[in-house]
């Protein structure tokens, strides 16, 4: 009887472990997302590519998340190409956030393989187009991916002809701090991932630019380049997060925001005065084509994975420059923009915006570009 009891508390264990084998085997397949991948960030008509810029930012590309239905990072790569059809591409760049930057030598080297030049001697056109895709995909191998691609984008370039290359590369100067992570930027304090601000022009040092400083008690420096923190400047204060509105370069400590808390910032840098400054602004629209007129502004949401300010709502027709919509910061015309030209890029105190025709439409503003600000008014 006692042998009986071992062989049946035997045969019980047998079967419990081969229970657990099973319940371990349980494989979780990725599938396509039926919503696809889709850009969502709005384009310029033209780009203009010069090789004197060709470290600026060109265009930073915003998509939706996809989800292929797996706990796992999804991976995105930017594809750039000469043809709609991808036979041949370029990987632009990789990573697992929703953005990534292409910068003008990315497009200028996409624009030559396409046969464009800027030489006025040969028959070579100028102008032409290029295309770029994001790909979608988890997993690690050939066999286990799963992707899927978004349509191919048509962007139009120009290269000016060497006697029209008058423009001169913007100076830069960068944003670096305990902010970049949560602002959707990159990585905390390293300088690849600092935000630019852009001077007005070659020889001058009024930089400029907006950023979300996602950071309850933020704290950040201002970088000459983005590859070190070389020569960087902080604040001329005696701690870490503080605001006295002047920076220096030897012994100084990592600046703050006035009220030392975080928000969207307007931030004005001169490196010669050793000044900075640091609007926080909040976004919306005002003008006679929205359904409050010029008496209140509706209020616009800021995304942090696309990097931009948008609203859906009703507008009327409206003709400019007399009627129609502008942008406004916090409630208020101390900060405003508009567009002077109607050409989609803005100016600060620019001329009212038109509205072609009654309907519902979605309002996008962009000022991640620093002084290449855009806008886009789509009807739904």
């Amino acid at each position: 009887m006692k042998n009986l009891t071992l062989v049946f508390i035997a045969l019980i264990a047998a079967l419990n472990f081969t229970a657990c084998t099973d319940d371990d085997g349980f494989t979780f397949t990725a599938k396509p997302d039926p919503e696809g991948v889709v850009f969502t960030n709005s384009t310029l008509e033209t780009y203009n590519l010069m090789a004197s810029s060709s470290d600026n930012l060109a265009e930073r590309f915003v998509w939706n998340e996809v989800d292929f239905g797996v706990q796992t990072p999804v991976n995105y790569e930017i594809q750039g190409a000469t043809t709609e059809s991808f036979e041949t591409f370029s990987v632009i760049g990789v990573g697992t956030q929703t953005n990534l930057p292409v910068t003008v030598g990315n497009m200028l080297s996409l624009a030559r393989e396409a046969g464009l030049d800027n030489d006025p001697l040969t028959p070579e056109p100028n102008t032409g187009l290029i295309y770029f895709r994001v790909r979608a995909y988890v997993g690690a191998d050939a066999g286990n991916v799963v992707e899927q691609f978004s349509d191919a984008l048509a962007i139009s370039v120009t290269l000016p002809e060497a006697e029209e290359e008058e423009e001169i590369q913007l100076p830069q100067i960068f944003v670096v701090g305990n902010f970049l992570s949560a602002g959707g930027y990159g990585a905390d304090w390293t300088p690849a991932d600092a935000v630019p601000l852009a001077a007005s022009a070659e020889g001058n040092t009024d930089y400029e630019g907006f950023v979300f400083v996602n950071s309850d008690t933020p704290e950040l420096k201002f970088l000459p380049t983005n590859e070190s923190f070389d020569g960087d400047y902080g604040d001329t204060g005696e701690n870490n997060g503080d605001f006295s509105g002047t920076i220096e370069q030897e012994g100084e400590v990592n600046a703050g925001t006035p009220d030392g808390t975080g928000g969207y910032y307007l931030i004005n840098v001169d490196t010669e005065a050793l000044t900075y400054a640091m609007t926080k602004t909040s976004w919306g629209i005002i003008g006679n084509a929205t359904p409050t007129g010029w008496d209140s502004d509706t209020d616009m949401v800021y995304d942090p994975a696309t990097k931009i300010w948008s609203l859906t709502l009703d507008l009327t027709e409206q003709e400019a420059p007399d009627n129609g919509i502008k942008f406004r910061a916090n409630d208020a015309w101390d900060l405003n923009i508009g567009d002077n030209d109607a050409d989609g890029t803005m100016e600060f105190g620019g001329q009212n915006i038109g509205i072609p025709e009654d309907g519902n439409y979605t309002i996008t503003l962009d000022l991640s570009n620093p002084r290449q600000y855009k806008y886009s008014i789509t009807k739904n």
